[in-house]
């Protein structure tokens, strides 16, 4: 038996497929994606000028959310994830949307490196620098497109019948 299959015979992975798991699990997964994204949105349209209220500092004090969220998403994930593991990994999809996981968890880092080194400024009466400005925009972008590679992936099951 390969790994994989393996996989989907574990106690953890029957108790999802056959009881709350997999609603829990993609609930939670619905909701880590609509934290990032959702305050990633707030955030890039912030550093781009708009919203002028919140002030800059307020950005930093939302990046430790959607650490937390991203800890939901790959716990959720994995989760789903072993139900049908070989599926997921013969989807084209699916690895496109990994890609753009790994890229967006990347600049992300990024991003929060130049918002802890510029956000004094920020807040002192200047504007975000265009380079914060550009990461953000593309953090933004790159956790959107996440997003819908994951609601792609989402039609897995309707081309694999059980």
């Amino acid at each position: 038996m390969g790994f994989l299959e393996w996989l989907t015979q574990t106690s953890y992975t029957q108790w999802v497929q056959e009881s709350w798991g997999w609603p829990v699990a993609l609930t939670l997964h619905a909701f880590g994606t609509a934290t990032i994204v959702g305050l990633m949105a707030i955030i890039t349209l912030r550093m781009l000028g708009l919203f002028r209220t919140i002030p800059y500092g307020a950005v930093q004090g939302l990046l430790p959310f959607i650490w937390v969220a991203l800890v939901v998403q790959v716990v959720s994930g994995l989760t789903l994830w072993m139900t049908k593991p070989a599926q997921y990994l013969g989807d084209g999809m699916f690895e496109i949307k990994m890609m753009f996981l790994l890229a967006s968890i990347i600049v992300t880092v990024m991003f929060q490196r130049i918002v802890r080194s510029e956000v004094s400024s920020w807040d002192a009466g200047r504007k975000a620098t265009p380079r914060g400005a550009r990461f953000a925009a593309a953090t933004g972008l790159l956790w959107a497109a996440v997003l819908v590679g994951g609601r792609l992936t989402a039609y897995l099951g309707s081309l694999y019948p059980s």
